[in-house]
């Protein structure tokens, strides 16, 4: 079974920036898909970046593009969102993903309990 707990979620101010961690246990987290999803409160989930391990893709939604960096170190079974230049659209819980098949922004198998980010003007 495959567990995923995310850290680093706080409150910050507009422009400021924070680190998201996402620690994976129970499987070979190398070999697959890790991403980072959000959902403000009235709102459906949204996509928000992906890294695929196997060929070092990276995939960001443009909201976040330029601002957002995904990263991974596959020896720690770690993933992290460095979000800069906050918003305070960027206001949401913030979910990591795994996904064992080979899509970015959909297909995910397990999910963390979310980290509430809020962003104040």
């Amino acid at each position: 079974q495959v567990q995923l707990v995310e850290s680093g979620g706080g409150l910050v101010q507009a422009g400021g920036s924070l680190r998201l961690s996402c620690a994976a246990s129970g499987r070979t987290f190398s070999m697959y898909v890790m991403g980072w999803f959000r959902q403000a409160p009235g709102k459906e989930r949204e996509f928000v970046a992906a890294i695929r391990r196997s060929d070092g893709n990276i995939n960001y939604a443009d909201s976040v593009a330029g601002r957002f960096t995904i990263s991974r170190d596959n020896a720690k079974n770690t993933a992290y969102l460095q979000m800069n230049s906050l918003k305070p659209e960027d206001t949401a819980i913030y979910y990591c993903g795994m996904n064992l098949g080979n899509l970015m922004r959909s297909g995910y198998d397990y999910w963390g309990q979310g980290t509430q980010v809020i962003v104040s003007l």
